[in-house]
């Protein structure tokens, strides 16, 4: 079912400075940042050849990424996302398994343009998963 791992999300307090460390002191191509009202988050995007680091600030205090820093404040890994062929189906067989999808259940257009469920981290070893139509 898991595809290719598509990103790695950190979640930082200053958008701006994570982008410039790691395009100025990494030496890494960061992508330009862009607002998701939706998701409460403004990414950015830093390619790293076989895969890709988003970065997440908190757009406003309802972010859940807000939530995760007034825990972690210097900013920490906050979920893993994997491509799956067919959304759906993944959603189906997982709550079949047991896993918990979170929100309605229903997939939610992502930073990329394409559906995106995540599941709950108490199914997956305290880990945050995202997954991604490919």
């Amino acid at each position: 079912m898991l595809g290719r791992l598509n990103h790695v999300a950190l979640a930082v307090p200053d958008l701006a400075a994570a982008m410039a460390a790691y395009r100025d002191t990494l030496g890494a191509r960061v992508g330009e940042p862009q607002a998701l009202p939706e998701h409460g988050v403004s990414v950015a995007f830093i390619d790293v050849g076989n895969t890709k680091i988003e970065l997440l600030e908190p757009l406003g205090e309802a972010s859940p990424i807000a939530a995760f820093l007034e825990k972690n404040p210097s900013g920490g890994m906050h979920h893993v996302c994997y491509e799956v062929d067919d959304i759906l189906a993944a959603r189906d067989h997982l709550k079949q398994s047991g896993a918990r999808v979170l929100g309605d259940g229903n997939p939610k257009i992502g930073a990329h343009g394409k559906p995106v469920l995540f599941l709950h981290p108490k199914d997956f070893f305290g880990t945050l998963v995202e997954l991604e139509q490919a």
